[in-house]
């Protein structure tokens, strides 16, 4: 830490199989923060309502947001940066987020559906279904111009863009 500024959550975000996780990983490991996997946190009613092909109501994500702000929260009050791969996919989740967390800089991975389908169905067992991507697309709310982030393409590869997000110059404030 220097100059005694608060460090900032660093949210990576989009649909399911956009590449989140690896990218918050290798972010996490390039900038020495703590990564955590929102995934981890969804009730088992909810992954069971997904994996039947159900999306989640914004009902169903609340608990669940709050989960993940108050999980970077804890993250913050030990002088520690997480990087939190979280579909995010409102604004009003975004805002949940904040809320818990304060500010947090969002890493928008967005891509051709045909790529994102391909992932996801080279990812047998996991819970969420190819058959969910059009719900999450159609929930999607790309970054307002409020919001703090970056919008990045998936069809490059994790290292080139990690270092897109660390030329950004946006997680600067989050390593202060």
């Amino acid at each position: 830490m220097n100059g005694g500024a608060e460090p900032r959550a660093i949210v990576v975000m989009g649909v399911s199989g956009c590449g989140k996780s690896t990218l918050g990983a290798a972010l996490a490991d390039r900038l020495g923060g703590v990564f955590l996997d929102a995934d981890d946190l969804h009730s088992d009613e909810s992954r069971q309502k997904m994996a039947g092909g159900t999306p989640l109501t914004d009902g169903d994500r609340a608990p669940w947001l709050d989960r993940v702000g108050d999980r970077m929260r804890g993250i913050l009050d030990v002088g520690q940066v997480p990087i939190v791969a979280c579909s995010a996919l409102k604004a009003i989740y975004r805002d949940r987020l904040r809320a818990r967390a304060g500010d947090v800089v969002f890493v928008h991975l967005d891509g051709d559906v045909d790529l994102l389908r391909e992932r996801l169905e080279q990812r047998p067992g996991h819970f969420m279904p190819p058959g969910l991507l059009a719900s999450q697309r159609a929930t999607l709310e790309p970054l307002g111009p409020e919001e703090t982030g970056i919008r990045l393409d998936v069809a490059d590869p994790p290292d080139v863009l990690v270092t897109r997000v660390i030329e950004s110059a946006l997680v600067a404030p989050a390593l202060s």
